[in-house]
């Protein structure tokens, strides 16, 4: 934090162009310095020594795990656009460290977003408003939030559990089905709720924390998915690397070039291991298809674009949640029997229909909510006096259900 104060005050002071980007290098260096020592020292490490092995030296690099620290990922992004800005004359460098290290170090938001611009929260800085109807908003979100968290994200990931458990090569074709939406669902709620929570917790303490979600599973294509789905980000990656690079200003290569960088950093950027590499890479080649063509017909047929986000977004979270290549490709198996040779697996014949009674609620649910449907009731119905009871009640069923043990850690705290 103090670092980035005073090399945000160092930029705003200079005239100088070359040298403000001397120290905008410095800062942006030194940034993510300590984002690739805590989480990606021993991936490069691991890598290293094998590619050492197979050349046959005997040198081995020492592989560091550290404690990872708490929204490394986000705060860094957020200190790098802080420092960008500045540099581009878009906001002046924070004469206040006390300001600047409240906004950097907001707790509602700090650990897993939304990342947050400073010339989003100074002028609240400058001068919160606080009123009764804001704390109503603020508990109302954090109510809604939680139970997304708690009441629904928790119970779907009680499912992929079980699909971990039971092994990849022993589940049929419906189950592993169930199991990858039911983790599509829970990846969504997780995140989707603890980004209410944030934003329920900022208009209680005076703060308008920006919207990070707007019902992407309604999307007709995965271009349309990631300008709806932790809309912080994708506005981060476009503006701070995308835009940078060229956009789609400079023809279709160059436009193809910025998209492979920006999304094998979007992959990166979530965790330090092959599989998220990979799924930058498939993100990278669908989005490219849409935008040579893809996208026109999916936007054009409605139907058809659903039914293709239907595929499109379970498979893309398989590659997200599967670390190991050749478990992703025994579970494509599964999803895909007639891959398979005959008798290569076996398995219950009624696994699914167990695990459809203790699940099958949960995942129901869990389609209705991913759509605006609720929203809109919810926002056609906020003032009744049945409403406020109903959050009431979902709020100490979520405390009750904390209690007996049913809260896992949001899925976003590892990356």
């Amino acid at each position: 934090m103090a670092v980035n104060f005073f090399i945000g005050r160092r930029i705003g002071r200079k005239w100088n162009g070359p040298e403000r980007a001397v120290w905008l290098t410095i800062g942006i260096i030194y940034n993510l310095l300590w984002l690739m020592s805590f989480k990606y020292s021993a991936f490069f490490a691991e890598n290293t020594n094998a590619l050492l092995t197979y050349v046959g030296l005997s040198v081995q690099l020492p592989v560091l795990r550290p404690a990872l620290p708490l929204g490394i990922s986000f705060y860094t992004f957020q200190a790098i656009a802080y420092l960008a800005d500045v540099y581009r004359k878009k906001i002046r460098s924070e004469s206040s460290l006390l300001r600047f290290g409240t906004w950097f170090t907001m707790f509602t938001q700090v650990t897993s977003g939304p990342i947050t611009r400073y010339q989003e929260v100074r002028p609240q800085l400058l001068g919160r408003k606080l009123s009764l109807d804001r704390l109503e908003t603020g508990l109302r979100e954090f109510t809604i939030g939680l139970s997304l968290k708690v009441l629904l994200a928790n119970q779907l990931g009680g499912l992929w559990n079980q699909v971990n458990a039971i092994g990849y090569e022993s589940i049929s074709t419906p189950l592993a089905w169930m199991g990858i939406i039911a983790f599509s669902l829970q990846l969504y709620f997780d995140f989707y709720g603890y980004s209410l929570m944030a934003q329920g917790l900022g208009w209680i303490l005076g703060f308008q924390i920006p919207r990070n979600f707007a019902h992407p599973y309604q999307s007709l294509s995965m271009t349309e998915f990631w300008r709806r789905w932790h809309m912080t980000l994708g506005k981060w990656f476009k503006d701070y690397i995308y835009i940078p690079l060229g956009g789609n200003r400079r023809g279709t290569f160059i436009m193809v070039r910025n998209l492979l960088a920006v999304w094998l950093l979007t992959g990166f950027w979530h965790g330090a291991d092959w599989n998220f590499l990979l799924w930058g890479l498939l993100l990278f080649v669908l989005i490219s298809l849409e935008k040579l063509g893809l996208g026109t017909l999916l936007n054009r047929f409605p139907a058809l674009g659903h039914i293709y986000m239907a595929f499109v977004i379970p498979l893309n979270w398989l590659v997200f949640a599967i670390s190991q290549p050749a478990q992703i490709l025994i579970y494509l198996q599964r999803l895909f029997p007639f891959f398979n040779a005959p008798g290569a697996y076996t398995w219950f014949a009624g696994d699914y229909l167990k695990y459809g009674q203790i699940y099958g609620l949960s995942l129901i649910a869990g389609l209705i909510f991913v759509t605006d449907l609720p929203r809109r009731i919810y926002n056609r119905y906020r003032t009744t006096f049945v409403t406020a009871l109903g959050l009431v009640v979902l709020f100490w069923i979520c405390i009750y259900c904390i209690k007996m043990g049913m809260d896992d850690p949001f899925l976003y705290f590892r990356f």
